[in-house]
């Protein structure tokens, strides 16, 4: 499983109309892309974003499905303008020790393939995730997820040992 997770601020003056919008075409993402298995869209609590999402795949050809599914290319065409700081991650119980560079693979593939997305991501004022298009360029190395070593970060991945964590 992967839960693909986002938090992101708004950008100041965006309108209460924009923002409910917004959140309800997020919402509805589980209805119209298939590859995702479960979904919450809400407050982001005791954190420094005003929203997060969380979506859970079943593996890496759903998660690239998902991130280049059209209603998901068209949420990020509406709502990047209206964002101002923007972090994503992933968190897996993939125990491939390759599964960073494999999702950083799908975004590099996604932004060099669909430009007007690399740049309203590139175009954001903070930008924090896997293959960073532009200004925020932090292409991982080889054996990392969002730009951090998944073997100096995770000792255990390092070791090759699996289990929660």
């Amino acid at each position: 499983m992967i839960y693909h997770c986002i938090r992101f601020t708004l950008k100041p003056g965006v309108s209460a109309e924009d923002e409910a919008a917004g959140l309800a075409q997020m919402r509805e993402h589980i209805n119209a892309i298939p590859a995702i298995t479960s979904r919450v869209v809400g407050p982001d609590i005791g954190g420094e974003f005003d929203y997060g999402a969380v979506s859970v795949l079943e593996n890496l050809q759903a998660y690239e499905e998902y991130m280049n599914h059209p209603a998901h290319l068209e949420m990020d065409r509406v709502g990047l303008p209206l964002v101002d700081k923007f972090v994503s991650f992933d968190i897996t119980d993939d125990p491939d020790p390759a599964v960073g560079d494999k999702i950083a693979e799908i975004h590099r593939r996604r932004f060099d393939g669909i430009p007007d997305i690399a740049e309203l991501v590139s175009d954001l004022a903070e930008y924090t995730g896997s293959a960073a298009p532009g200004k925020h360029g932090n292409q991982p190395a080889p054996g990392s997820v969002g730009g951090k070593s998944t073997s100096m970060h995770n000792p255990r991945i390092a070791r090759g040992e699996q289990g929660s964590g």
